[in-house]
């Protein structure tokens, strides 16, 4: 059933000094204004929600997922979950709008009704073509079906497997037709027609690698298994095998990067085997070895450099962060005491897609307080967060520590580890330059308490508190509008939107029946005008969908004067070389604040680009070598003091010759500070291979590079209320290895 509402607002902002930063109150217009005082000060927004009701088992959850780029195309799939060794029983309901979720059809008839299991879900294409995957559960027909879609749902061609699959269908990046799955029995099993057919390319496998991805089955293998594995690739679709790499205990894609955790030492101790020509020739990467109590983590990875994560010995919680030189091999320390507890799975380390260089995640002081810190630099230097100016430390966000510093801390993965009131993780997109929104504390640590949100305008150099209490937020429009709903366990009716980037907000009331808030979802992108909420009221059975078109609100198209010039990474305007960062200023040109207008779908934000001289700044610390907090000066490790500086490559041992400093992978200063630094090859032999194979091998690892292209990967986000979730299906533009232990 849909329901349309229409509500007429007049709307008036006052900007403040203090406290929150605006307030925004209803009020009549007395008079015409000319457009840009309109745009400054009122908004005749003409808002229309669109309600639709779901029916859904108690037990059931909804999927959603966007299919292909400015379709406007979003199914909704009724799913469960079921225990293994309960019959599985009902069915599946399979909902389709083509108006950006404002209204559904139901077409569960295009799937005859048949049962889908959560963890099967909707496979997308990550290529936008249209292509759809359901995978069905006919049990009582003795399998398991696929429903394939290559025409944005609109039909589906029902095909038997000839196998139980045990992990949703994969594509392969660069050729859609190219599915791939694993069995309950560990085989791997690979179709060239869309599913058509199906045949077995391998037995014993235990993880695979899709573009960035590798799934791993931990209910079936042991960690004693590990290290007896051997790594191996197909470039011809299955047909033929080759082993890379042996005593194999884990190994990612990250980037032009292949890592492999290679057991040593008698299977007591792990080191990291990097290559760069997908598993030709590998090289031992200069980084600590770590015992079975420890870990490696890959937090980030471009084409350019890897930010690893190695724990310390003991349960301590913390770890040290390493930065690459461009071959991935040569790594230098970046940040000691980063926040990555074993007890968990996850770490606060966070790329700012809105600003290139930029990073941000937590440290646990000597004293045991959770501190957030900040890179513009992809690592060279960290530093404390600002506290907000229109924010203010009391009693409640202090602790007993020695000393007090007020500074602002973000709450990430393991706020949400800890079961902490946090709804959202850090938000940033690569088309709203700039913008980051994230809820936060003030003070001398992060707090227990209740989160507030807070919004950057500039890559995280400063922040605002915009919104007091935790919220569910979106960004809309390439960051032209910013939405958010209060997160709270009372019913909901109100939704707050900000066009100044959270300056002030604005209250609208998109129901006169308050429904129990689950969750929003928007197109993938921040480029849409409309946003879904989703959540359910008393009657448990019915999921209902609320989507608010804000299409009305910004009616008028931007023009060449709603854009004033940004210089990125501007913190001294005196400065010549202000916004020099990784070798280059960047100008760019953003919407103002005060203009009320449409960016556009196709709105991409213009920029300039001029070259830098090479500063201290353009280095990470070279192999031995790191920066102390708050400093810019490299010093030497206490470790290696008075000792030759030596590693493998390619085969032969190297020797380094540093002041200190190495340029930072990327970075195109030119002239400028230039540290003497030189490698020599002594010509003597070093062992880079891999250990030989192990001959009690039993289990297989696969790297399936079925195409040198890296492409996205397609997850599953869970918003959880009561039990009852909705799944946001969604692509991923960042690494997401980055959460796996190696």
């Amino acid at each position: 059933m849909t329901e349309t509402h229409t509500t007429l607002l007049w709307v008036v902002c006052f900007r403040l000094n203090s406290g929150l930063s605006s307030l925004c109150v209803v009020k009549k217009k007395k008079k015409s204004m000319n457009n840009s005082l309109f745009s400054k000060f009122i908004f005749f927004t003409l808002l229309i929600s669109f309600q639709f009701t779901f029916r859904v088992r108690t037990m059931g959850s909804l999927s959603l997922a966007w299919v292909g780029d400015g379709s406007g195309v979003l199914l909704v799939l009724t799913t469960f979950q079921v225990p293994l060794l309960m019959m599985r029983f009902g069915q599946s309901n399979l909902y389709r709008s083509e108006d950006y979720g404002k209204t559904f059809t139901d077409v569960t008839h295009l799937i005859n009704h048949t049962f889908i299991q959560t963890e099967f879900g909707i496979a997308i294409s990550p290529d936008h073509s249209g292509k759809v995957i359901l995978t069905g559960d006919v049990s009582e027909n003795g399998g398991f079906r696929l429903f394939r879609s290559q025409n944005f749902g609109m039909t589906f061609v029902p095909t038997d497997l000839p196998f139980e699959p045990l992990i949703q269908i994969l594509y392969s990046p660069g050729d859609s037709n190219a599915l791939l799955t694993l069995s309950m029995t560990l085989d791997l099993w690979l179709s060239e027609d869309f599913g058509a057919t199906w045949r077995k390319i391998h037995e014993s496998v235990l993880y695979i690698v899709n573009s960035l991805m590798h799934l791993v089955n931990p209910t079936l293998f042991l960690l004693d298994d590990k290290g007896m594995l051997e790594l191996r690739k197909t470039a011809d679709y299955g047909r033929s095998f080759t082993i890379i790499a042996t005593s194999v205990y884990s190994f990612v894609l990250g980037g032009r990067f292949l890592f492999a955790s290679i057991m040593t030492g008698g299977g007591t101790e792990r080191m990291i085997h990097v290559s760069v020509d997908g598993g030709e020739m590998w090289n031992m990467a200069q980084l600590p070895t770590v015992n079975h109590e420890q870990f490696y983590s890959i937090l980030a990875a471009n084409q350019d450099m890897i930010f690893m994560h190695v724990d310390d010995p003991g349960d301590s919680g913390v770890g040290t962060i390493y930065v690459s030189d461009d071959r991935g091999t040569v790594f230098s320390k970046s940040l000691e005491r980063h926040l990555y507890v074993t007890t968990g799975s996850d770490t606060d380390f966070t790329a700012i897609s809105s600003l290139r260089g930029v990073y941000m995640t937590s440290i646990l002081t000597e004293d045991g307080a959770v501190e957030t810190v900040i890179t513009f630099d992809q690592g060279a230097k960290w530093q404390p967060l600002r506290r907000p100016q229109n924010s203010h430390c009391d009693t409640d966000t202090s602790t007993n520590r020695d000393y007090f510093d007020c500074r602002l801390h973000i709450h990430a993965s393991y706020s949400t580890t800890m079961k902490m009131n946090v709804p959202m993780l850090p938000l940033s997109q690569p088309n709203t330059v700039g913008l980051i929104l994230a809820h936060g504390s003030v003070g001398d640590a992060e707090s227990t308490l209740f989160p507030d949100v807070y919004v950057s305008d500039d890559g995280g150099y400063s922040w605002l508190l915009a919104l007091r209490g935790p919220h569910h937020y979106a960004i809309l429009d390439s960051g032209g509008l910013l939405v958010a709903v209060e997160h709270t366990n009372s019913p909901v009716n109100q939704i707050k939107f900000s066009t100044d980037e959270g300056h002030c907000w604005h209250t609208y009331n998109f129901t006169s029946d308050p429904f129990h808030f689950s969750g929003m979802d928007s197109e993938p992108g921040a480029r849409s005008m409309n946003v879904s909420l989703w959540g359910y009221r008393n009657d448990f059975s019915k999921w209902v969908v609320i989507t608010i078109d804000f299409r009305k609100l910004l009616s008028r198209d931007c023009t060449e004067g709603d854009y004033v010039q940004w210089l990125a990474h501007s913190t001294d305007s005196s400065g010549s070389n202000d916004g020099c960062v990784l070798g280059y200023k960047e100008t760019f040109l953003r919407l103002r604040k005060d203009s009320v207008c449409w960016n556009g779908r196709d709105y991409a934000a213009a920029k300039k680009l001029s070259p830098c001289p090479c500063t201290v700044d353009d280095y990470h610390c070279d192999f031995g070598y790191y920066r102390p907090m708050n400093s810019s000066e490299c010093v030497e490790q206490e470790e290696i003091q008075g000792r030759p500086l030596e590693f493998c490559l390619n085969g032969t041992i190297e020797q380094l010759q540093t002041s200190g400093y190495r340029k930072i992978p990327g970075d195109q200063c030119e002239g400028g500070f230039q540290p003497d630094r030189k490698e020599t090859n002594l010509r003597r032999m070093c062992n880079i291979n891999t250990p030989s194979q192990n001959p009690l091998v039993t289990m297989v690892v696969i790297a399936i590079l079925l195409t040198s292209a890296v492409a996205g990967v397609w997850l599953v986000k869970k918003y959880v209320c009561g039990g009852r979730s909705v799944n946001h299906i969604f692509p991923c533009t960042s690494i997401n290895t980055e959460k796996n232990k190696h």
